[in-house]
């Protein structure tokens, strides 16, 4: 399958494209600073663009998956409007170009998943750190849930660099669940999963330990 994968450089995405090319797809990554990425191999190939750029999505083109992985490392007190914008810029081209399938990565604390986190992440970290974040995380959601493409936002628990396990939860009912943590590499497996299976299409599920 060719794949599209934006924020291809994160921790989370380099697993997607790892994992990915393991398993014989064509993956495209779209990264900002190309200098940045060290990954090579034969089925990689690696276009220089931004999310917030329309003219960059047109990566799209001929693919028959978009995962988006996109991150921020930066905290903000101001409005944060990169995963909203970027998406809704992203879902044009995804129309434009006919391509039907994106799995989107959001987290733990987007949607009716805020406050399934515990005492410390939702009394605290979301609403004093995150905040800004997953308001937008919250858009990006909405942005995705009105377009007519066949979606999977997926919400990790909270990221470790562990190695897979293999074995976690995937919950789509959240009543009296606290979730908690997911390795990168069994994000990365759960995601690539959802390029053929239906199971979970137009669904939100929470997936962690």
């Amino acid at each position: 399958m060719r794949i599209l994968v934006i924020g291809a450089t994160g921790p989370t995405g380099q697993q997607i494209v790892k994992q990915g090319l393991a398993q014989g797809h064509e993956v495209t990554a779209l990264v900002r600073n190309p200098d940045k990425f060290e990954m090579q191999h034969n089925s990689l190939q690696i276009v220089k663009g931004d999310i917030l750029d329309l003219a960059s999505l047109d990566a799209v083109q001929q693919q028959d998956a978009v995962i988006s992985s996109l991150g921020t490392k930066k905290i903000s007190l101001e409005s944060v409007t990169l995963f909203s914008e970027g998406t809704k810029k992203l879902l044009q081209a995804m129309k434009r170009h006919s391509v039907k399938r994106l799995i989107c990565i959001t987290g733990l604390g987007a949607g009716d998943s805020k406050g399934h986190g515990g005492l410390l992440y939702d009394k605290l970290i979301l609403p004093l750190i995150l905040k800004r974040i997953y308001d937008d995380k919250d858009r990006q959601e909405a942005e995705i849930r009105q377009s007519n493409l066949d979606w999977v936002i997926v919400r990790p628990g909270i990221l470790t660099n562990d190695s897979a396990k293999g074995n976690y939860r995937v919950l789509t009912d959240l009543t009296g669940v606290t979730a908690g943590k997911i390795s990168r590499a069994d994000v990365g497996a759960f995601v690539l999963q959802q390029l053929i299976g239906d199971r979970y299409l137009n669904q939100t599920p929470l997936i962690c330990y």
